[in-house]
C-alpha cells in the first residue's frame, strides 16, 4: 500500500497575503486537493502569521472531510488554539521568525518537559500528535518518552544533497530512523523538500505511512491546476510501491 498524501496549502496563503487579497483561498485549494485524492490537509499556523491566519484554520475545521493536521510551534497561545479548533492531528514543529521555511527537527531531547507538556494537553483534547524531527535515535527515543504517537521526519537535508552520496547517506539514515520509530511502536511520516524528482526513493521506505508535501505541489498547481498536480503526486506514490 502507498503512503498517505498530505497537502500543505499554506504557500497558496503565501500568494494571496503578498496583496493582502482575499483570494487565493487555501480553503478552496484544500477542497480541490480532496477531490484529486488528497488524504490529508496540513496547514502552518505561524506565530507571525506569514500566510496561514485564524480565519483559515476556523474554515478549514469545517470544510476539510478528510483529516485537518495542523502545524504549529509548542507555545501557550499555539496549544490553546489548537485545544479550542480540534484538528484531526497536531504536529508540534520548531520556529524561528527569521526563517525562510523550518530549517530543521524539534529538538525533542532538548525541550523534553516543554514537548511533553504540550503533547499531554493535546492528548487530553483528543488530537493526536506528531512531532517532527530529525531523523535521529536521540530524537526518535525522546519523542516515544513524550508518549507522541506519530514521528514526522525532517526530509530537508535528503532533499538538499548536490552529491549522489550525500543523498545516499541522508537516505539510509531516513531508512534507520524510520526503522526505529517502527520499532518503538510510533508512527511514520515524513516531509520537507520533497517534490516530484525526489519524493519515490522516500516514498518507498516501507515504515512510512504518510507524506506531507506543500511548495512543490502549489508551484506545480500555478501551472497545470491543482486538481492535477495533487493526482501526479499521488500516482508517484503509488509507483514507489508497485
Amino acid at each position: 500500500m502507498s503512503a498517505r498524501l498530505g497537502v500543505n496549502v499554506d504557500h497558496v496563503a503565501t500568494l494571496r497575503q503578498s496583496r493582502r487579497t482575499p483570494y487565493p483561498d487555501p480553503a478552496a485549494a484544500a477542497l480541490l486537493a480532496e477531490l484529486a485524492g488528497a488524504d490529508q490537509i496540513t496547514i502552518h499556523l505561524r506565530e507571525d502569521r506569514r500566510h496561514i491566519q485564524e480565519r483559515d484554520l476556523l474554515i478549514m475545521r469545517k470544510t476539510v472531510s478528510t483529516r485537518l493536521n495542523l502545524e504549529m510551534a509548542a507555545t501557550q497561545e499555539m496549544v490553546r488554539i489548537a485545544y479550542e479548533t480540534k484538528p484531526d492531528v497536531v504536529t508540534l514543529v520548531p520556529e524561528r521568525r527569521e526563517e525562510l521555511t523550518t530549517e530543521g527537527g524539534l529538538d525533542v531531547v532538548g525541550g523534553r518537559e516543554g514537548v511533553r507538556k504540550a503533547v499531554k494537553t493535546l492528548r487530553d483534547a483528543e488530537i493526536d500528535v506528531s512531532l517532527f524531527i530529525d531523523p535521529d535515535l536521540d530524537q526518535v527515543k525522546a519523542a516515544h518518552r513524550a508518549e507522541a504517537g506519530v514521528v514526522e521526519f525532517h526530509t530537508g537535508r535528503y532533499c538538499e544533497a548536490r552529491l549522489a552520496s550525500d543523498r545516499r547517506r541522508e537516505l539510509n539514515r531516513l531508512v534507520d530512523g524510520c526503522k526505529a520509530a517502527a520499532k518503538l511502536g510510533l508512527s511514520v511520516a515524513a516531509g520537507h523538500g520533497l517534490n516530484y524528482q525526489n519524493v519515490l526513493a522516500v516514498a518507498a521506505i516501507p515504515e512510512i505511512e504518510e507524506l506531507n508535501i506543500g511548495h512543490a505541489i502549489v508551484s506545480r498547481a500555478v501551472l497545470v491546476g491543482f486538481e492535477r498536480a495533487v493526482r501526479e503526486m499521488k500516482e508517484l506514490l503509488r509507483q514507489a510501491r508497485p
